[in-house]
């Protein structure tokens, strides 16, 4: 139908422009020739509309067969970060594309569909956040782009690849960002997957042209002249003759400067290690990042030879007397332990099926205000429950009770936390410092005495808990839990315990956990004084070699 009014409306208009000046054959003539004008167009029309048509059709397919493997395991599938990124991807740019290529038509019940819907899709922040999330593991566990790329991570086998185009808008999203280290590092994928013969809708001129001024940004002036004269062989870009002047003149203006003579930039492509990585605001970012992939750990023999295993009843409470808790030692000092077996598989579906609607991005505590605010230094989703939420979180509470001696009412709400992609907790302290007294000031519980962290999932990789300070990591373990004291015994913060959630690699990370605040605690843990306290914290680490 859309067709016939198409090539009405095209003949009234031809012809109500020509029929009252050419009534002659010789005039008539030229309606021949305007109708097979007309074909052309009527053919360009069905063209576009089955180039369209091709358009959705492999769309529909390819979907079909991705949202077949994706729902037959979707927290398995969603475990690997490139399919977790691609998903934002496709949520926010992709399938935006496919509906502006339908509108073209009456559509309807297309058009309403994406509406439903799209309050739930991912935006343009949920996408960026994605991207930032793949930089950040390539960061902590040394991945180079390629890896990346292919899908090989670690002990992971996948199908996962990101495309040309995928790690072009990688670059982009570095480069918008000013993050000219790893805008570097994906925009020469992108240029090498596109050299390897790889279909990609961006041009290689526009890759050489933001790859080269990610490289000047990086200092590299030479490089970046070299990569604009390439960029010049596309007599279309036009930026890149300004460019290579301007760079030009740059790199003679520091030569004249130091009295150097020109050094021809390196053979060797670029890769992960070509520039260093700039500083950011965490001093021992180095530190926390080689003990998430295991290395830098401070377990010495001799430590390890203090640290044991036992059955833990709670000082003698009544409901572990009969089955106590089975008990490891992770950390000599300070001390931190790890109870096995203390949620069942049952209670940890339970506790995830509560949490699950009401997760929400996770916060933490403004030390000025004590008001609860996102941080880009910790990245989840996380949900409070409370024991009358059911009778699974007043038995948990209950057990944590039981286990450390200490009472719970005081205590925070159990803490669910559900990491993703890149799901990270940066170096931090659980306890108010001294410079953030009124940091739990609202709460009326005096500061987080201890924190009681519960594993609710096994972690492909990545993951751990580590202790910068000490060189400790620890890592998640389904159904187990650790304990440990931010406090000396005189109220004073254990500094040592500045502590990380480190980036899931692979995986999704649930854990739960419940902070213990001072009130409460007077008769459970008695204060002495600051000397004393750290002789009996001492004491108390010595009492488990």
């Amino acid at each position: 139908m859309k067709c016939l009014v198409f090539i009405s409306w095209v003949l009234v208009s031809c012809l109500r422009t020509h029929a009252e000046v050419f009534t002659s054959i010789g005039q008539m003539t030229d309606l021949l020739y305007t109708e097979k004008e007309l074909v052309q167009s009527l053919r360009d029309y069905i063209k576009a509309e089955e180039s369209k048509l091709a358009a959705v059709k492999s769309w529909a397919n390819k979907l079909d067969a991705l949202t077949r493997v994706s729902t037959s395991d979707p927290e398995g599938y969603l475990a690997h970060p490139v399919n977790a990124y691609k998903l934002m991807k496709r949520l926010n740019t992709e399938w935006s594309e496919l509906e502006s290529l339908v509108l073209q038509n009456p559509s309807d019940g297309f058009i309403s569909n994406m509406s439903v819907h799209r309050q739930y899709f991912p935006d343009e922040e949920d996408q960026t956040g994605a991207a930032k999330a793949l930089m950040r593991l390539q960061d902590t566990y040394h991945l180079d782009s390629e890896a990346f790329s292919k899908g090989m991570l670690p002990g992971v086998h996948s199908n996962a690849v990101l495309t040309v185009d995928d790690c072009f808008d990688m670059g982009k999203t570095a480069y918008n960002d000013a993050d000219y280290y790893h805008a570097v590092l994906w925009f020469q994928q992108a240029l090498k997957q596109l050299d390897d013969g790889e279909e990609a809708a961006v041009s290689k001129a526009d890759i050489l042209d933001y790859l080269s001024y990610s490289v000047y940004q990086m200092g590299d002036l030479p490089r970046a002249i070299e990569l604009t004269l390439s960029a010049l062989t596309d007599p279309n870009h036009q930026r890149a003759g300004g460019n290579l002047r301007y760079f030009e003149q740059l790199l003679m203006k520091q030569l004249k400067e130091s009295n150097q003579d020109y050094q021809p930039p390196s053979e060797e492509p670029i890769q992960l290690g070509t520039y260093t990585r700039p500083k950011d605001h965490l001093p021992e970012r180095e530190t926390y990042e080689a003990l998430c992939r295991g290395e830098g750990l401070q377990l010495t023999e001799a430590r390890r030879s203090r640290l044991f295993c036992r059955y833990h009843d709670g000082k003698r409470s009544p409901r572990l007397l009969l089955k106590p808790i089975k008990e490891e030692d992770e950390w000599d000092s300070p001390h931190i332990v790890r109870y096995l077996n203390i949620l069942s598989d049952q209670e940890i579906e339970k506790i995830k099926e509560l949490a699950k609607p009401r997760l929400a991005r996770a916060t933490v505590r403004d030390p000025k205000t004590g008001v609860l605010t996102t941080a880009p230094y910790r990245v989840s989703k996380s949900a409070w429950l409370e024991g009358e939420d059911d009778p699974v979180i007043d038995r948990v509470n209950q057990r944590i009770q039981d286990i450390t001696g200490l009472t719970v009412e005081t205590a925070e709400l159990l803490q669910v936390a559900n990491y993703g992609v890149g799901g990270q907790y940066e170096p931090h302290f659980d306890f108010s410092r001294k410079d953030e007294p009124d940091a739990f000031k609202r709460l009326g519980t005096g500061n987080r005495m201890a924190t009681f962290l519960n594993y609710m999932s096994d972690v492909e990789a990545g993951g751990a808990t580590v202790f910068p300070d000490f060189g400790a990591s620890i890592w998640p373990r389904k159904g187990t839990a650790v304990f440990w004291y931010n406090l000396f015994r005189s109220g004073e913060g254990d500094y040592r315990t500045r502590h990380a959630a480190c980036p899931v690699l692979v995986g999704s990370k649930w854990v739960s956990n419940k902070w213990i605040h001072e009130r409460g605690q007077e008769f459970r843990r008695p204060c002495v004084a600051t000397l004393l306290g750290s002789w009996l914290a001492l004491l108390e680490s010595n009492s488990h070699s």
